[in-house]
């Protein structure tokens, strides 16, 4: 079994684990500073649900998270941030990265079907170190999909998800799992795993029906790691061993494990990675705003870790205004951080500000007193197969014996959005609204100019759908007269590199 080579080595390391809501860009850039060798990024949860991995028993988008799309950044972040973040169907980023941490983060994902975790490796492979799949997590809102802990109880569906992964992939695969009820059960699993080609396999010490009060089980991660000859990452170790530096190297030993994955101890103060020894948590926590603001986490992220590193603390003033704080800036008002906090937005809103004047040179090209825009959106679940309004708009030319419609579509440099406008009769039309390609732009310039004259756009909640009954004769002659190539009418379209001039509206009928 020939398994992915990589820089990325996962022997003796000290490893930032896969923390929901915790995992974010500040917390895995903060460990990094402290020592972190590797650091893992959660994207599978909160606020994914909806949007993204809960596409697993979902087919009204068929390959959904596909709808997930890498985009050079979100409303201007990108340059203004310098990340890559990846975008969710509804504007929110689900998963924020930069070159510092390029060649360290590992992205971990749940899910329970081999093709869509092959789809989404490939989408983030380009902008991570690796990819791991979540075998570990026992929430009901994890397993009820298939995914987590439930994957378990399916070496089957284990063995096709990392084979699937491992083959398809230039970086390296890893899992994270779970004990099983029994060490021969446990054994022959992670056997099964072994020869699915991973670089390395990452083990809570525990059983899916254990939390954290419950004692790890050393034993069972030390006889993993004699039974297997790639790298076991030992984890859970935060409650029985690990509150200093000198701690991990003892549960690493106590394991057996080639490293040691930290997730509580780390959450509570990040330089547990120090060797050194720890900072003070003040000044930690002052580090950690630091990356919040300068990345644009969300402030009740911010929030939320803030108060893992507080906990006893959060009775005390301080604790007490910070549960509290309902912005970015009150938190660093807590922390006594407004100065840092005015001077970094300022210079963020100033690169913004340059990137919306280059904006505002791409709208004013497309801005012209003779353009009919309409707010509309195209969305092919609303149509017949084969059937758009393109095609709609075209045959009404045709019949109207009118020139073909004439598309001009226009990049926003910002964030590499798309905008069309459609001449008809020498009248132009546009959507409001910016698309993620030049497709979806054209079709929604189509819908404009088909509801601003009342036409007919091929939904299927129209009662009669002339194209579709046209569709279904022609391609019915077709096969009368054994015809079998393309029965599908091209859509005539013609592209020009510029904006024609203005002219005045003509009268349609």
């Amino acid at each position: 079994m020939t398994v992915n080579t990589t820089s990325l080595c996962f022997r003796n390391k000290a490893i930032l684990a896969p923390m929901v809501r915790v995992g974010t860009l500040p917390m895995r850039l903060l460990a990094l500073d402290y020592g972190a060798d590797i650091v893992y990024c959660e994207v599978e949860r909160f606020p994914l649900r909806q949007n993204w991995f809960w596409w697993l028993k979902t087919t009204r988008l068929g390959l959904g998270l596909l709808s997930l799309k890498a985009q050079s950044h979100n409303n201007g972040i990108l340059e203004v941030l310098g990340t890559v973040d990846f975008v969710a169907p509804n504007e929110r980023v689900v998963f924020r990265t930069c070159e510092k941490e390029k060649d360290r983060v590992v992205f971990q994902m749940g899910t329970a079907d081999a093709e869509r975790a092959l789809a989404v490796a490939r989408l983030v492979e380009n902008d991570v170190a690796g990819i791991d799949v979540n075998m570990g997590c026992p929430k009901e809102y994890s397993t009820k999909g298939g995914m987590g802990a439930a994957l378990l109880s399916d070496p089957e569906k284990i063995e096709s998800i990392l084979t699937t992964l491992v083959k398809g992939i230039c970086k390296p695969v890893t899992c994270k799992i779970r004990i099983l009820p029994t060490k021969e059960e446990t054994i022959s699993l992670v056997k099964k795993i072994e020869h699915t080609g991973v670089a390395a396999i990452a083990v809570h010490g525990r059983k899916k029906e254990e939390r954290p009060q419950h004692p790890v089980h050393c034993d069972l991660i030390k006889a993993i790691s004699e039974a297997v000859s790639i790298p076991v990452i030992a984890n859970g170790g935060s409650h029985d061993f690990i509150k200093e530096y000198s701690d991990i190297e003892a549960f690493r030993k106590a394991t057996g494990a080639s490293s040691v994955m930290i997730a509580r101890a780390a959450m509570w103060n990040p330089s547990i990675f120090r060797k050194e020894g720890p900072c003070l948590l003040k000044d930690v926590m002052q580090e950690y705003i630091k990356y919040a603001v300068r990345y644009d986490n969300h402030y009740t992220n911010t929030k939320y870790c803030l108060c893992q590193m507080l906990r006893e603390q959060l009775e005390n003033a301080q604790g007490k205004k910070l549960h509290a704080a309902q912005s970015m800036q009150e938190i660093c008002e807590v922390f006594e951080m407004c100065h840092f906090y005015e001077e970094t937005t300022a210079l963020l809103e100033g690169k913004n500000s340059l990137l919306e004047a280059t904006d505002q040179d791409v709208d004013d090209q497309i801005e012209d007193t003779d353009v009919i825009k309409v707010a509309v959106r195209f969305d092919k679940r609303e149509y017949p197969p084969q059937i758009t309004p393109k095609m709609c708009l075209l045959e009404w030319c045709r019949k109207e014996k009118l020139p073909q419609p004439v598309y001009e579509t226009i990049e926003r440099p910002r964030d590499r959005l798309f905008c069309s406008i459609v001449t008809v009769a020498e009248q132009k039309y546009r959507s409001t609204l910016w698309e993620k390609s030049k497709k979806l732009a054209e079709q929604a310039a189509a819908i404009a100019c088909l509801r601003t004259l009342g036409l007919p756009e091929g939904k299927w909640s129209e009662a009669a759908n002339h194209l579709v009954n046209k569709r279904k004769r022609q391609d019915q002659e077709l096969l009368n007269n054994g015809d079998h190539g393309n029965s599908l009418e091209t859509e005539a379209t013609y592209k020009k590199p510029h904006f024609p001039p203005g002219v005045p509206n003509p009268n349609i009928s």
